[in-house]
């Protein structure tokens, strides 16, 4: 069942949140306005599939607003979680007729859809588009390339404190905020799909969690509101300085 996007969310791509990281990102006003004619806003509640792995997509978009995951399930129906979408992250293939992975909300979630044929046929006449669409691709190569020296190398404290690394500068550079010092945002996942996606027990997530908040590394406030007292530490917690393969 679909529902109504809610009345905050933009109909006027100029005045959308994610517009600065979005595919649309380096589109003229007369190619916004070629979008604006093919594009509509979906929503899902938390927990609700987006798309399942297999089936055909009519749409592509980007994540306006909530997170999701992208999830594999194997023959003996064993689910693997492989990744994150946060916002301005985009949906769908161009040119490739179904869903590669169960796209799951984790989070209220809006999108912001583009019917598939238009947007294709738009690629090939706008430079802009495809171009920006090219450099999220790449983007999205080497977060996944990193990713695994996350899962295969680091410890379980390297683990936690990579992840939270990672969600700490996607939710700083959608709101055009420095990545330095103080830093506070809302976990996008419970401790059960952390460990399901880093590859933990529950139970070491936890423990993890408790002694990072323990040792003064961050602040929990409820469930899901984190604080980074000092970001630099959060990074050495990490294993190392990178981005975590975050597309800046």
């Amino acid at each position: 069942m679909l529902y109504d996007a809610p009345k905050l969310a933009p109909h006027d791509c100029g005045d959308c949140p994610i517009r600065h990281r979005a595919v649309c990102a380096r589109c003229d006003s007369d190619e916004l306005s070629v979008l604006e004619e093919m594009k509509y806003y979906r929503s899902f509640q938390a927990g609700q599939t987006v798309v399942w792995a297999g089936d055909r997509m009519d749409f592509v978009g980007s994540v306006v607003e909530g997170v999701a995951t992208l999830t594999q399930t194997m023959e003996d129906g064993r689910t693997q979680m492989v990744g994150l979408l946060f916002p301005s992250d985009f949906v769908g293939r161009p040119g490739r007729a179904g869903a590669a992975y169960n796209v799951t909300a984790t989070s209220d979630l809006v999108m912001c859809c583009f019917r598939k044929r238009p947007f294709e046929q738009m690629m090939e006449t706008t430079p802009h588009v495809a171009q920006r669409l090219l450099q999220m691709t790449l983007d999205e190569l080497d977060a996944a390339r990193e990713w695994m020296l996350v899962l295969g190398r680091k410890t379980a404290r390297e683990k936690i404190a990579s992840l939270l690394t990672i969600i700490a500068r996607r939710d700083a550079s959608l709101h055009l905020a420095p990545v330095e010092g103080r830093l506070q945002f809302d976990l996008p996942l419970t401790r059960e799909a952390m460990a399901d996606y880093l590859g933990l027990t529950l139970e070491t997530v936890s423990r993890q969690i408790s002694a990072l908040k323990r040792d003064g590394v961050i602040e929990l406030q409820g469930k899901r509101h984190v604080i980074v007292p000092d970001f630099d530490r959060l990074q050495e917690e990490a294993g190392d300085d990178s981005d975590g393969g975050l597309p800046e």
